[in-house]
């Protein structure tokens, strides 16, 4: 995906190709994460833990293809279910960003045209989660995201 037409800029995101949509995502890892809310407040606390098949090397999904099958409470993110979702999205993320309107930041991949520009701005997840696998979940609260 080349970013000579910024198809973000001017593509509804209920219109965007396939491939458009999957190339907003810029890799920080950060929805992969487990959190928790806050019941009386509301508030969306972002831990550390990470789902299972999150690969924190890469940033990616270790099976992103059969995600949901063998990780059925994951989340697949449509145009269709964004308007529900996009709460629990990090703040930074391009779907949630053009879903309200706003611009991709100067360290998005599709502006940098370097896919690796999310890490070099230091805004992955990169080498910084522990596995669900590792963290009980009632210890999950005692990983919360220190951005």
């Amino acid at each position: 995906m080349t970013n000579t037409h910024k198809f973000w800029e001017t593509t509804p995101l209920q219109k965007m190709t396939p491939d458009e949509w999957e190339a907003l995502c810029d890799g920080c890892g950060r929805c992969c994460l487990n959190k928790l809310e806050d019941i009386d407040t509301e508030e969306l606390i972002f831990t550390r833990v990470a789902c299972r098949l999150f690969d924190d090397t890469t940033c990616r999904c270790a099976n992103y293809a059969q995600r949901k099958s063998i990780v059925p409470e994951c989340v697949v993110l449509t145009p269709d279910n964004l308007h529900e979702i996009a709460y629990w999205m990090p703040e930074t993320c391009a779907y949630r960003l053009l879903y309200e309107g706003k611009r991709l930041p100067d360290w998005h991949p599709l502006v940098t045209g370097d896919p690796k520009s999310t890490h070099k701005a230091g805004v992955s997840m990169q080498g910084r989660t522990v596995s669900e696998h590792a963290v009980p979940v009632e210890d999950w609260e005692d990983y919360p995201l220190d951005d």
